[in-house]
């Protein structure tokens, strides 16, 4: 599959996912909202049957209260009182609930006015009735009646409440019309939800079994692949632990071979320099100089003036230079025979314990800190698995450089420190010596490559080795530094090692 049809797949799978969110999204806010505006409207149907049993009530109390009034009115029976007074004490009441119940509707409200006016002037009636009962004035008491039932006072306490339950009548109509209309769009946004969701859950289906296929065709395109590479790989391995083998063998040989002719070239140097007193003695004889007596007299310099003076010592200097340089390529042939020794031992791995093996280094460096007056702080360091011998050298090679290269007349600090992360050990050697420019980060690490100020000896092969150390115990190592800021040398390694693998690969 192509790059293209590989992008144009995931971005189709990521738009499917963000429209299956989004119709959930949108189904569930259409469901709360639906559930919302149902819940509504059953309260409001629930609200309107209230509406209607309390006129009920009400009405139903007035009727009471008139009946019980001309019962007793009739018999003075005292039953007939106890009922009126109850049915009047209810009256009250019953009104003030159905003006609460009806407080959302304006037009109910002004019905509710208007049957309190009427309920209270027939309340008034009902007293005066009581009354003149209870006087024994069942004459007035009648005529009262009569006038009662003349200007019609209780008629119109009924039509008031009939009016009020013929509106509420029509509101639980239209309420109940309004929830079973909610209940059914519920029941659409449900259903088409629900298919939404299928049909999103059908493409999802297809799509996973399409990319499982994709999958298993790439893995086992990635198994085909990975035979041919774990061949190549070996015989590149191969390949290349067999160029490394003859770099090592030609650079032993090499080195050992460079060294016949560097003998031939230091013994015949010293004759030469013999030579050279036996010549400028002649040349001071033939100039009428006389030499030293004694019996020892060939071991001093001839006497000589001029031309034949500056000449003995430009040929001295000459001697001295070769000398020099001679000194400088057998530690160089040296040291290139130390590093294909090194590389071809094995490494065993070891627990050691860290800060006793640099503690082991710092002793064997203490009088070069002392004449340095530096301190050196080894703060606590994580143990490991790893090769011992490697590891001294690696401390002792990056310790020695930071006494080296401190700063002229700066008391020295260095400190090790070390912390694990992840599976590694990190360890740190920090100076406060001259630094080093960024610029040669990379440099000091070249094999026979120098940074900074000559002024130190050395051949520029010991970062070289401890780098090439670092590798092979399956680490890494950088540096940061700046010129006259001092140095921090990090190294990073394997809290475990197995040598296993490097020893057969390198």
């Amino acid at each position: 599959m192509t790059p293209d049809a590989t992008r144009r797949r995931a971005l189709g799978q990521i738009l499917l996912l963000a429209a299956g969110f989004l119709v959930l999204v949108a189904i569930s806010a259409a469901s709360v909202v639906l559930v919302d505006k149902a819940r509504d409207d059953s309260r409001l149907v629930v609200h309107t049957a209230e509406v209607e049993n309390q006129i009920d009530t009400l009405l139903l109390e007035v009727r009471r209260a008139e009946s019980a009034a001309r019962g007793f009115l009739l018999t003075s029976a005292p039953d007939f009182l106890r009922d009126h007074e109850a049915a009047v004490a209810a009256i009250i009441p019953a009104v003030e609930k159905l003006s609460a119940l009806t407080a959302d509707n304006p037009s109910q409200v002004d019905s509710v006015r208007k049957l309190r006016a009427a309920v209270d002037t027939r309340l008034e009636q009902f007293s005066k009735e009581i009354d003149l009962v209870k006087q024994n004035q069942l004459e007035a008491a009648v005529v009262l009646l009569h006038e009662a039932a003349a200007a019609k006072t209780g008629d119109s306490i009924r039509e008031l409440g009939l009016a009020m339950r013929a509106e509420e009548e029509r509101l639980f109509a239209l309420r109940t019309v309004n929830a079973d209309r909610t209940q059914q769009l519920a029941s659409l946004v449900t259903i088409a939800g629900s298919g939404l969701v299928i049909a999103l859950a059908g493409i999802s289906i297809f799509l996973v079994r399409r990319s499982s296929r994709t999958r298993d065709h790439a893995e086992a395109l990635l198994r085909d692949n990975n035979l041919n590479l774990e061949a190549t790989v070996d015989e590149r391995t191969a390949d290349l632990r067999e160029a490394n083998d003859e770099i090592q063998r030609f650079a032993y040989i090499v080195s050992h071979d460079l060294r016949s002719p560097l003998v031939n070239i230091m013994g015949f140097t010293s004759e030469l320099e013999q030579l050279r007193l036996d010549i400028f003695r002649r040349v001071a004889a033939l100039a009428g100089h006389s030499t030293p007596p004694g019996p020892n007299a060939g071991d001093f310099e001839p006497l000589l003036e001029g031309d034949d003076k500056q000449l003995s010592q430009d040929f001295a200097e000459a001697l001295a230079f070769i000398k020099s340089s001679i000194a400088k390529m057998d530690r160089l042939i040296s040291a290139i025979l130390n590093l294909t020794r090194e590389g071809r031992r094995e490494f065993e791995p070891v627990r050691v314990n860290t800060r006793e093996l640099i503690e082991s280094v710092v002793s064997t460096l203490a009088h070069q800190a002392a004449e340095a007056k530096a301190r050196i702080t080894i703060e606590p360091l994580p143990e490991i698995v790893s090769d011992r011998l490697a590891l001294e050298q690696v401390f002792s090679n990056l310790i020695d450089n930071a006494l080296k290269y401190l700063k002229p007349g700066v008391p020295g600090e260095i400190t090790v420190r070390g912390r694990s992360k992840l599976g590694f050990a990190i360890f740190e050697i920090i100076d406060n010596g001259r630094g080093i420019a960024p610029k040669d980060h990379q440099r000091i690490f070249d094999l026979f490559r120098r940074a900074g100020a000559q002024d130190k000896p050395g051949q520029g092969i010991g970062l070289a080795h401890v780098r090439a150390l670092v590798r092979r115990l399956g680490g890494t190592m950088s540096v940061d530094s700046d010129l006259n800021k001092g140095s921090t040398f990090t190294i990073t390694l394997p809290i475990s090692w197995a040598a296993s693998n490097r020893n057969r690969d390198r």
